[in-house]
């Protein structure tokens, strides 16, 4: 067991005595990158959007009704009513306007919190792609754009996990290079009426613009902000998401974890690696001084000190090559 202290070792010399062939990020690492993807919740920015843009109260009262704050839910049963009421020819005007609503509602939220393409410096994507490179498994629970645009800067290297047509295939997944599964989805997939998963093949600018604007029937594939029990449901609705968590719970080596806090909403990916066992986890600490340092260090511990077999090490995130401040993106005074 570490002992609960101010010291962090630097990534450098940690990697070196302790490889970790597998790494998780979670939201700190898109927020070192850009500030603006602190925030809490993508269904409350999209309902503090305003009447014109933000969620109607007939769209909120929707989500309530089926008790989440996921939207890829909402849109999913939106979907299959409209296709229901048409095969029993019932008029579809009224979920077929709240489909459309709240995806123009999603797509204005998305807007105004991530990074726009043009703010993107070349170099921040090539250090990204490089960083990934170390590594034979990257998980992420992130569903920005960070990892698809950094991995289209160089493809070379990276398992191809979906077909030449974008689909995915459960069957199909062993693939060379460095693997970059998205546990909670992303704005780069789509969910087909079906249950199967494509990836877009849009790219940069076109990326952004358009993950929520395709054809009827297709729904962004990412879990948003919400319990872990909704994010599970989520998951296991879906192909990729579960292949995804099933592989994370395999991942008996050396583990990684960047920006990742493992609090309750992610419960479930906390009981994955306990599932795993890894034989070591090398955390990652942003050093705002020696009580913060502890309180993290002691939180990690609670998680996973019990687990025999399984050695904690902490190091300063700064230290990682994700981590490095010359990343960080300017946030302009008036962002779009």
């Amino acid at each position: 067991m570490p002992a609960l202290d101010a010291h962090l070792a630097t990534w450098q010399e940690l990697a070196q005595r302790h490889p970790c062939d597998a790494l998780l990020l979670g939201n700190g690492a898109s927020r070192a990158l850009w500030k603006p993807f602190g925030y809490f919740s993508l269904f409350e920015e999209a309902q503090r959007a305003g009447r014109k843009k933000g969620l109607a109260i007939s769209d909120q009262a929707l989500f309530k009704s089926l008790g989440t704050e996921l939207f890829e839910p909402v849109l999913s049963t939106l979907n299959h009513t409209v296709r229901a009421n048409a095969a029993l020819a019932i008029n579809s005007t009224a979920p077929l306007n709240r489909y459309y609503s709240i995806k123009e509602a999603l797509i204005h939220a998305m807007r105004t919190v991530h990074v726009p393409w043009p703010l993107m410096p070349a170099a921040t994507l090539a250090a990204v792609n490089q960083a990934l490179r170390s590594y034979r498994s990257v998980y992420t629970s992130n569903y920005d754009l960070i990892l698809p645009w950094a991995v289209q800067h160089d493809p070379q290297g990276f398992a191809a996990l979906f077909d030449e047509e974008g689909f995915f295939d459960v069957r199909r997944t062993r693939s060379a290079g460095t693997r970059v599964l998205h546990l909670h989805g992303g704005l780069h997939l789509l969910k087909l009426p079906d249950g199967a998963t494509r990836q877009r093949s849009a790219e940069s600018a076109e990326l952004l613009d358009g993950f929520a604007v395709n054809i009827p029937g297709e729904v962004p594939l990412f879990v948003n902000e919400d319990r872990s029990d909704e994010k599970l449901r989520a998951i296991r609705n879906s192909d990729y998401l579960g292949w995804c968590l099933g592989q994370l719970a395999q991942e008996s080596q050396g583990l990684c974890l960047f920006g990742q806090h493992l609090d309750s909403s992610d419960q479930h990916l906390l009981e994955a690696i306990r599932q795993a066992r890894p034989a070591h986890l090398s955390i990652a600490i942003r050093a705002l001084g020696e009580a913060s340092v502890m309180n993290q260090k002691r939180h990690f511990v609670e998680r996973f000190g019990y687990l025999t077999g399984t050695a904690l090490h902490f190091f300063d995130a700064s230290t990682h090559p994700l981590g490095a401040i010359a990343l960080a993106i300017e946030v302009p005074t008036v962002r779009r």
